[in-house]
């Protein structure tokens, strides 16, 4: 094949990728893609596997374009298995509706205290230092320097998942 017959079909190629959008698989069509992955994992664990097990995912974008791709299943007898009153201040943390705005505002970019104080209904820069010691406590966030906050990234999509299944 001669060079301009390559680079012609590299380009009709090219022109029907571009041309061939997939869209965006929609979460609540009914198909279960993700389950059905988990189900052929769990088939190849064998017997760790027999009780069934979870998993929850994430491919996120921020409104700071700042973006993260996570993912963590466990077995169904293992979580059944654990003592669950370890999760109580990772979920204590997360109830409180200022805790939560928190969480939102520096996700989306706010992360100094300065700015976060700034923030209508609040409340006083101690009551928000509390909740930022809340929130660091129980590792939904972490300073990285003077008096500025990040949620750390292994946690913002296990975050989202929380807020997504917390809907009613």
């Amino acid at each position: 094949m001669e060079l301009e017959e390559r680079v012609a079909e590299l380009e009709r190629r090219m022109a029907a990728l571009e041309g061939a959008e997939r869209p965006a698989p929609e979460v609540t069509d009914g198909t279960f893609w993700a389950l059905e992955g988990l189900k052929a994992e769990i088939a190849g664990a064998g017997a760790a596997g027999e009780d069934g097990a979870v998993l929850f995912t994430g491919a996120v974008r921020l409104p700071t374009e700042e973006r993260y791709e996570w993912q963590f299943g466990a077995f169904t007898e293992r979580l059944l298995d654990e003592d669950w009153a370890e999760a109580a201040d990772s979920f204590a943390a997360l109830g409180h509706p200022v805790r939560l705005r928190l969480l939102r505002e520096i996700l989306g970019g706010r992360r100094t205290a300065a700015e976060l104080a700034d923030l209508a209904e609040i409340g006083t820069t101690g009551q928000i230092y509390h909740h930022l010691r809340q929130l660091t406590g129980a590792g939904w966030l972490h300073t990285t320097g003077r008096g500025r906050y990040e949620v750390p990234a292994a946690r913002v999509v296990p975050l989202l998942v929380v807020l997504t299944a917390a809907r009613p």
